[in-house]
């Protein structure tokens, strides 16, 4: 008799939207658990099945590989965001568009602390785990780039390609810098208020089009790489101010 034919009520639950997503969060617990516990390389799919109380043939229904269970949620967050930036109203900054919308992603790790903190410590020692995330993080910039500068080209910005692209850069960095700083306390930090905070500089420093008919320039920053956030959103805010 499988695993899995010993679990019918798992199996049920699975046959549903809501058991499905108990099933894949289940798989996602057991691997992170394990790659823990024994490592990532030596642990394996059939044991993550097990350990989730279902079978090898069941995980691959939900995950390609041991790698995408670590990150379940993602592509449905970044669904949710391209929903909620092509729903936006018109009239509503842009800027504060973008800050709204990756705070979905906040939210996805908001929702299961003790996984989310987990997870950080895993891809701070599992490079290709670590690659992963940067890669993701970088399909989240690309979308709010690509937005921005839909939004600056309409409003006359004839900076909009670049204003767009560092703006999206600002939205990221404030993003990852209240996760982190969260995900480094244990979960225990008052993220809300970071991130009104660090939302509320990239709000100030890039909601402001550049004045139609001005000339576009190319701006070079030379940065300490020790500087805190707020020091870089200053500076090229100031760099990219149209002259009076």
């Amino acid at each position: 008799m499988s695993v899995e034919s010993r679990q019918p009520p798992r199996t049920r639950a699975g046959r549903t939207t809501a058991g499905r997503r108990r099933l894949r969060h289940a798989l996602t617990v057991a691997a992170i658990d394990l790659f823990l516990a024994q490592g990532y390389d030596t642990t394996t799919v059939d044991e993550i099945a097990a350990a989730a109380g279902v079978g090898r043939r069941t995980f691959f229904r939900y995950f390609r590989s041991k790698e995408d269970a670590i990150f379940p949620d993602h592509e449905e967050v970044l669904r949710d965001i391209e929903r909620s930036l092509a729903t936006a109203v018109p009239a509503q900054d842009p800027v504060a568009v973008a800050c709204t919308a990756v705070g979905l992603v906040l939210d996805q790790y908001l929702a299961d602390p003790d996984v989310s903190v987990k997870r950080f410590a895993l891809t701070r020692t599992v490079a290709s785990l670590r690659d992963r995330e940067v890669a993701t993080v970088d399909r989240y910039q690309r979308v709010f780039a690509r937005y921005l500068r839909e939004r600056f080209e309409a409003a006359g910005d004839p900076m909009a390609g670049l204003r767009a692209s560092v703006a999206a850069a600002a939205v990221a960095a404030a993003h990852n810098h209240v996760l982190r700083q969260w995900l480094r306390s244990g979960g225990q930090d008052d993220v809300h208020a970071h991130a009104r905070e660090a939302f509320q500089l990239v709000v100030e420093a890039f909601s402001a089009p550049a004045r139609p008919g001005g000339e576009a320039k190319t701006v070079v920053a030379v940065l300490d790489a020790s500087a805190p956030m707020s020091e870089v959103v200053r500076q090229l805010s100031e760099a990219l101010r149209p002259a009076d």
